[in-house]
């Protein structure tokens, strides 16, 4: 079978953004002389599916052009395949790309990965919740963030980012402590109220929040941060912080390393790559090395 590269595309991604940016990294494959078989999906259902056709033909490498929540739609079957994947960003966040130092506003540059990058084994994160396993990349969010996305996802105006900011407010008004029970690595669990727990297997989540700092995508851990309940005036004073990565010395907020976290709480509900995967009760874990990332040369030798 002929030596090729697959592409898959989500041409919603970054609100039509990734239609533009696939066209771009298939136009540069093709100008440098390879073989492009193209898969575009629309929905998290038909990627899965597509990615399965296009593995069936043996590609040599996979290049998704999408968001976070693209790519990790197909983490299972791409992990599972042992495939290389070059990751060409056209999300609203790419804070997977932005881990890894790939190029974020530069389709060909990404795409030239398939011929020039090196291969990063990264971690895959795995929530298991309700009999199911879902895996995600960046940061799991449970606890008040993860409140306001929902939040956001289910109100249906505005649009943009002022959808957003009225869903902060409505969190705001609305904001209690919740009762977390936290368990890590099998330790008896322990009653832990407080405004948010974050679960992360790199460091930021919502286009570059460094909620977990020093978050490192292969070291087989998965970094936790919790912050203890908070007033609003509080909570608006910490933004701030949260925003340059300077929270982790306040009082309000631990942060601990681990390879495993159960965490419950009543009205629970956890985000994870801008998607909602659980509610009430979860198991995060790590798998080591599961997936296979290009990333640039020059990257790879300051590691």
């Amino acid at each position: 079978m002929a030596e090729h590269i697959a592409l898959l595309s989500n041409p919603f991604a970054g609100k039509g953004r990734g239609a533009q940016e696939a066209e771009a990294a298939l136009a540069h494959l093709r100008a440098r002389g390879q073989d492009v078989r193209v898969y575009t999906g629309e929905s998290a259902a038909s990627g899965r599916m597509l990615v399965a056709q296009a593995l069936v033909e043996s590609p040599r490498v996979l290049v998704v052009v999408g968001g976070d929540g693209t790519l990790s739609g197909i983490l299972d079957t791409v992990c599972e395949a042992g495939i290389p994947v070059v990751l060409v960003p056209a999300g609203t966040g790419n804070d997977l790309a932005r881990a890894l130092g790939l190029p974020r506003r530069d389709p060909v540059a990404a795409a030239e990965l398939a011929l020039t990058g090196v291969p990063r084994a990264i971690d895959v994160g795995e929530i298991r919740a309700a009999g199911r396993i879902d895996s995600f990349l960046t940061i799991a969010a449970l606890g008040f963030d993860a409140k306001v996305s929902d939040r956001t996802n289910r109100l249906r105006w505005p649009h943009g980012v002022l959808r957003y900011y009225l869903a902060l407010v409505v969190e705001l008004v609305r904001l209690r402590p919740m009762e977390f029970t936290v368990s890590v690595d099998g330790e008896p669990p322990i009653q832990a109220p407080g405004t948010l727990v974050a679960v992360g297997n790199t460091e930021s989540y919502g286009g570059g929040m460094p909620l977990c700092v020093g978050a490192e995508a292969d070291d087989g851990l998965l970094d936790i941060v919790q912050v203890a309940p908070l007033t609003r005036l509080r909570l608006l004073r910490l933004f701030p912080l949260l925003l340059r990565g300077a929270h982790l010395t306040r009082s309000e907020v631990t942060h601990r390393h681990a390879r495993s976290v159960t965490v419950s709480a009543p009205g629970l509900v956890v985000y994870a790559d801008g998607e909602r995967i659980a509610e009430d009760e979860c198991t995060i874990g790590i798998r080591r090395s599961a997936l296979t990332i290009l990333v640039p040369a020059a990257q790879e030798v300051q590691r």
